[in-house]
């Protein structure tokens, strides 16, 4: 995974569940948290299905580019959950 960006928000989609079926569904969009020392291990600080934020490591996600209206909506299903 690549460094990552220094953005408000990052999402990443998840492209690996195996061990975490009920924690993580695969080709979902999560929201990552920003944690400098996670990262320093390969880890990434995702918001996962129980809605709380957990460290996986980094490989079983891919980054993506979200469009502006895309993230509008991510942030407002987030903000009424």
């Amino acid at each position: 995974m690549k460094k990552q960006k220094n953005h408000a928000q990052q999402f990443v989609v998840c492209v690996n569940n195996t061990g975490y079926p009920a924690s993580l569904e695969l080709h979902k969009i999560y929201r990552v948290l920003p944690d400098k020392e996670a990262a320093k291990d390969g880890d990434l600080r995702v918001i996962d299905e129980s809605g709380e934020d957990y460290l996986y490591p980094a490989p079983r996600f891919a980054e993506i580019t979200v469009p502006r209206p895309v993230l509008r909506s991510l942030l407002h299903l987030r903000r009424g959950a």
